[in-house]
């Protein structure tokens, strides 16, 4: 794209997106070009409906991943080209509503128990007991651990916001373990190259590998882990505003989720066919 590339790239700095969309964003839009061959400067409705319809029908593209090109071709041509997205009235095509994997607590001990690396015992047992983001984990820096006031501090989380999160006492013994041996200096979870941190990568295949050990049949990634938290967390009665605070939520909307994981109220209902078992046992 050249200079149209160098002229997306500064309107999304404008608009403080995190380089990670950026990165996206840019890769969507070179996929768009390279589909078509030409520059988008002459391009349009016409063939942004056409590539769409290309991602869903021709490539079974994912819905993130359709979502991901709709939100880069629109960004691009309202921002950049100052194009009006308005009377096209491109369709954005509808989310599957599914529910995230839970692991319950004794899976989740399990599954902590069973890594070997100190280091990413480490970061995946903060990640659980913070509810962090495997971005958040990776970026934590020594200084953001605070052992009097039992918090972690993430900084410029998800929507370049900062919050404080949970320090459990078990994890804080696990850090001080951890800091003996490793001895981090700025990153608490450096990578091979001191000066960068851990790759998100390497975090991913750390908890990939130690649950194809455990036996857990569950299709669980890192992310799994702060799904976890929260609806562990709300099983055990923690009031749906904390829990949002914590995981950094926007919208109160986005923790209700947790609401149809957690079993504290399902627990409670007792099924119908155990009364007409019992029934039937009373009568006998």
């Amino acid at each position: 794209m050249g200079r149209l590339h160098d002229a997306m790239k500064r309107d999304m700095e404008l608009r403080n997106l995190s380089v990670r969309t950026q990165d996206t964003y840019l890769g969507c839009m070179r996929n768009f070009v390279r589909h078509f061959g030409t520059s988008p400067e002459k391009m349009g409705e016409k063939e942004i409906r056409a590539y769409l319809h290309y991602l869903t029908k021709d490539k079974k593209a994912s819905q993130s991943r359709i979502s991901q090109a709709y939100s880069a071709l629109k960004f691009f041509y309202t921002m950049t080209l100052k194009r009006d997205w308005g009377p096209w009235k491109i369709p954005r095509g509808r989310k599957r509503k599914t529910l995230p994997v839970v692991l319950s607590m004794e899976e989740v001990r399990t599954v902590l128990s069973a890594v070997t690396n100190l280091k990413h015992k480490t970061i995946l047992t903060v990640i659980y007991s913070g509810g962090l983001r495997i971005s958040e984990a990776v970026r934590l820096k020594v200084t953001d651990i605070d052992s009097e006031r039992m918090t972690i501090r993430v900084r410029q989380g998800k929507g370049k916001k900062d919050r404080y999160t949970l320090l459990a006492k078990g994890t804080l013994e696990l850090l001080r373990i951890y800091w003996k041996q490793h001895h981090p200096k700025d990153w608490l979870f450096p990578g091979e190259d001191v000066s960068v941190p851990l790759s998100v990568s390497t975090v991913q295949k750390a908890l990939r590998d130690t649950v194809m050990r455990t036996g857990i049949r569950k299709r669980c990634s890192v992310h799994t882990l702060r799904h976890s938290f929260a609806t562990h967390l709300l099983e055990h009665g923690t009031d749906l505003y904390y829990i949002q605070q914590l995981l950094g939520h926007a919208s109160p909307r986005t923790t209700t989720v947790y609401l149809h994981l957690s079993r504290k109220d399902l627990s409670l209902i007792t099924n119908p066919l155990d009364r007409i078992d019992a029934s039937h046992q009373t009568a006998s």
